[in-house]
């Protein structure tokens, strides 16, 4: 798959940035003050195109990025740790000119987000995450709840066998439109855009590396769990949140189970709001972009 098939047209401009070692490939539009959008799995910055015209439109910088990776940005055979793929957000906002930026971030980029900004606190000023919760609250439910949060990472928990990125990318990456249909809502699964946004994460996946490097991150979650860098890991990410924090979640949520996102707030000392979608899968920014974008702004203006 050409690496084109990821350069929509549309009011945004398209441009490289370097930061942390290696390149990558953000989506602008707007001026003012910085939202850094950050992706799930198996996305890439096409995620969040209709929310971040929204978000330029009422008077903010919105720039979404392709994860280290993914889509058109660098695709390194290492480096898909947390320490290492929270420093590429941080070192993207001051690549980008700017001292601090909101993060928001969806699913896997919600995680991401999450450890930005407990290892790089000056930098994020604000923080939204959909679809994620805390690393330690998912790390807990994994041994806590078998028959919940357990069984719902039993695809995710696949990744681990090696060269499974060769399933994931057979016949048309078919694999893909199943995860994010099972993830989805079922509402949202019978529209066209469900269709549309499918096929367009398929055809990204199939970018030559692209796969490897998306279940990478995943492997080294489970790869870290009995060494030194993954203690030290859990133990940073102990450190509580001092910026405003609003979590997303949709209530059908089939990959990060509600119960599990929900005591996400017990890191979070500043101001933190939680609200569930009712009605809404994973991808809630795809499903639910009117509220979404409602949410994120009403955040960005309140004045706590």
């Amino acid at each position: 798959m050409d690496e084109s098939v990821v350069m929509a047209e549309g009011p945004w401009s398209h441009r490289f940035v370097g930061a942390n070692g290696s390149r990558f490939h953000v989506v602008e539009v707007g001026t003012g003050p910085l939202v850094l959008f950050l992706h799930g799995f198996p996305e890439f910055w096409w995620a969040w195109h209709d929310v971040m015209t929204r978000v330029a439109d009422a008077g903010y910088r919105a720039a979404a990025i392709d994860l280290r990776g993914y889509g058109l940005s660098d695709k390194p055979p290492r480096g898909y740790d947390g320490y290492t793929m929270a420093a590429d957000v941080t070192g993207l906002i001051r690549a980008l000119g700017e001292r601090s930026a909101t993060i928001v971030g969806a699913g896997a980029g919600g995680m991401i987000g999450w450890a930005a900004a407990a290892f790089h606190p000056k930098l994020v000023n604000r923080l939204v995450v959909l679809g994620a919760a805390h690393p330690l609250r998912l790390r807990a439910a994994l041994f806590a709840d078998p028959r919940g949060q357990f069984a719902a990472s039993a695809a995710i928990l696949k990744f681990q066998v090696p060269r499974y990125e060769h399933v994931l990318t057979r016949d048309d990456a078919a694999l893909i439109g199943e995860l994010i249909e099972h993830w989805s809502s079922p509402a949202w699964a019978a529209t066209p855009e469900f269709a549309d946004y499918s096929y367009r994460c398929r055809q990204a996946m199939q970018i030559p590396q692209a796969s490897f490097c998306a279940l990478e991150a995943y492997r080294w979650v489970a790869r870290s769990a009995l060494r030194l860098q993954g203690y030290r890991f859990v133990k940073l990410m102990q450190q509580p949140l001092g910026m405003p924090t609003l979590q997303l979640h949709g209530s059908l949520d089939t990959a990060i189970l509600p119960r599990t996102a929900q005591g996400s707030g017990r890191y979070v000392t500043a101001p933190y709001e939680w609200r569930l979608l009712p009605g809404a899968g994973h991808f809630i920014h795809q499903e639910a972009p009117d509220v979404v974008t409602g949410e994120i702004l009403r955040w960005l203006k309140n004045p706590t």
